[in-house]
């Protein structure tokens, strides 16, 4: 299945994009979107692109998008996490 979508020629000359470049934008903002409201999963947003999943978390860092998304529970193990880690390196 395929969607089109039209965007006037207005736009692109406004935005200073080529047409090519600017459809790939949407693709990675419409994706990107989609991954941030967990309605797709990364391996699915790196398929429609046509590449890895580091890869397609590079591009959506790149364009503003968040990779990583923890709960407030998850943040707190993190950090608790990093700081034993960091306790135990650091030189004595």
């Amino acid at each position: 299945m395929s969607i089109n979508v039209t965007f006037p020629e207005e736009l692109l000359i406004a935005a200073r994009e080529e047409k090519e470049t600017f459809s790939r934008k949407v693709i990675i903002y419409t994706l990107g979107h989609l991954y941030q409201e967990g309605k797709i999963s990364a391996g699915i947003g790196a398929q429609v692109l046509g590449c890895d999943k580091y890869t397609f978390y590079t591009l959506l860092s790149e364009y503003g998008f968040s990779v990583i998304d923890y709960t407030e529970e998850e943040w707190t193990l993190e950090v608790q996490t990093s700081r034993e880690i960091a306790a135990k390196i650091q030189p004595k």
